[in-house]
């Protein structure tokens, strides 16, 4: 899944791609950040992108990033729930 670092304003809700951002591997993403991530709203007005997820470093500092989600991330979800419940 690719993913790209996006600038975000909460209060016009509007996202724009970071300038300079180059797309990443969103579970490299997740890893980095310790999947201290969270889906926060649906997008549609940026071609190839499905979702905008707020990631948490250590300190605390947020990032955004948008994500274009496909079945692989539901499956990886599915397989970290499980993991973190005893069963995977």
């Amino acid at each position: 899944m690719k993913s790209i670092r996006a600038d975000y304003d909460k209060e016009t809700q509007q996202t724009t791609v970071k300038e300079g951002a180059k797309p990443e591997d969103w579970v490299k993403v997740c890893t980095r950040y310790n999947d201290d991530v969270h889906r926060i709203l649906d997008v549609e007005s940026i071609e190839g992108f499905t979702a905008l997820y707020r990631c948490f470093d250590d300190d605390n500092r947020e990032a955004f990033y948008l994500v274009n989600e496909d079945k692989s991330l539901f499956r990886l979800r599915r397989k970290h729930f499980l993991r973190n419940i005893g069963k995977g």
